[in-house]
């Protein structure tokens, strides 16, 4: 029976199905404790005795062996033999049954506005001309012409680049620490809930991007994890190692979602909100605020931070690219190797989720540029009463908001400013 969906027009691309055999098989193939369902054996709490450790291990393996391995090598057949085949050939979400009203759904649901995809390709250009000018003029302070010729630098010198697993973490590890000691000069509120750096888990890091975040949990005390991709180190640049930092951890997504968890007078699911413009909004900002308290000494590091924007930038062009516009898949690439000197794996895993999860991608940006927009507002209606620290409290004090709601959020508090100001 083919599966449900085969013949519908709804299937992803093939090429993007193709890639989930081999995930799927290195699950089934792995019969070690280094398989992802046998982690707990690796680790008991402290309330589990002992004496009970090695049964519990035992039969822990004994279910990856005899339950989980069987059943993921079959999924993997299925996909392989059954359900690839009949992927969609084209890229774009275009392509589908009524694709520019799913594109026109997948923007307001993860932007939480109504910009129409040739008004996000237009803010797109702008953005990357914007930031271009101001990569040239960061490249010719380095000594070069041109930013082509600073990229072709950054490629070629090996010293850009990581020498093992361990200074790629160990850098995660520098600037969550170095921000650690400038959050009171950022913000009046803090959360309880600490983080820390771990590597990412080995089964998702060849596919994965270079750092991600895991909320941590205030009930049980777990901290928050910013998860540092450690594969193949030798070819991940360094120069946007920082950025990253301060958009996963602090005071990046760890801040926000932990002082949102710790809103106990918030329904749950005002708490636990998921409005992608907001969270990546506030973490791309966040990345700026590292600039502000005088981070990105290294001048290269710096350039990484305007590749951070370069890529936020591209991310509303190719995005709308290839689903509104029909691009493929190799025009984005070319896009992204066009404006920046993104490593070749990041190009690689960067794109396939733009063509996997149309519209998620541009909330970056235009939440950032929205936060913004409300900040620079605030500074101008209240003048020197303005203070960047109720500021920020006053963004995140509502948990995760839609874009518009946060906006009026941020104008009644401006006007309760402006009148204790004048009592």
């Amino acid at each position: 029976m083919p599966a449900r969906g085969m013949h519908d027009g709804l299937m992803p691309p093939k090429f993007l199905l193709a890639q989930v055999v081999p995930q799927a098989e290195s699950i089934a193939n792995d019969l070690t404790e280094s398989n992802p369902f046998a982690r707990p054996a690796t680790k008991f709490p402290a309330s589990i005795a002992t004496a009970d450790h090695e049964r519990l291990r035992r039969d822990i393996m004994d279910a990856v062996r005899n339950e989980v391995a069987p059943v993921y090598t079959r999924f993997a057949r299925f996909v392989r033999d059954e359900y690839a085949p009949h992927g969609r050939t084209e890229d774009g979400i275009w392509s589908l049954p009524d694709g520019e009203a799913r594109y026109r759904y997948a923007i307001r649901t993860e932007t939480t506005t109504d910009m129409t995809p040739d008004q996000i390709h237009e803010l797109g250009l702008k953005q990357v001309a914007i930031t271009e000018a101001e990569m040239l003029q960061l490249a010719q302070k380095l000594g070069f012409k041109d930013i082509a010729s600073l990229n072709a630098h950054v490629r070629a010198d090996r010293k850009l680049y990581g020498s093992s697993s361990q200074q790629i973490l160990d850098l995660y590890q520098k600037y969550t620490d170095q921000m650690y000691a400038k959050l009171p000069d950022l913000f009046g509120h803090l959360p309880a809930n600490k983080l820390v750096v771990v590597p990412m888990e080995s089964f998702r890091e060849k596919a994965g991007v270079p750092a991600d975040y895991t909320p941590g949990s205030p009930q049980t005390g777990r901290p928050g994890r910013i998860n540092v991709n450690m594969y193949d180190p030798e070819h991940r640049l360094l120069l946007n190692v920082e950025a990253i930092a301060y958009h996963e951890g602090i005071p990046g997504h760890h801040l926000q979602i932990s002082l949102a968890q710790e809103m106990t007078s918030l329904p749950a699911f005002r708490q636990y909100a998921e409005y992608t413009a907001f969270i990546e909004g506030w973490a791309f900002y966040s990345e700026r605020l590292g600039k502000e308290v005088g981070f990105y000494q290294d001048p290269y590091s710096d350039y990484g931070r305007l590749e951070n924007e370069m890529w936020r930038a591209i991310r509303l062009v190719v995005d709308t690219g290839v689903h509104a516009k029909h691009w493929s898949r190799q025009q984005m690439v070319d896009y992204f190797h066009k404006y920046t000197a993104m490593d070749e794996p990041n190009i690689q895993t960067e794109v396939d989720r733009y063509i996997a999860a149309p519209g998620q991608a541009l909330a970056y940006k235009l939440g950032q540029l929205r936060i913004l927009e409300f900040r620079e507002r605030a500074k101008k209606e209240l003048g020197p009463a303005f203070d960047i620290r109720t500021f920020h409290d006053e963004v995140l004090g509502g948990s995760a908001l839609p874009l518009d709601v946060l906006e009026e959020r941020v104008n009644t508090w401006i006007e309760a400013r402006k009148t204790a100001r004048s009592n």
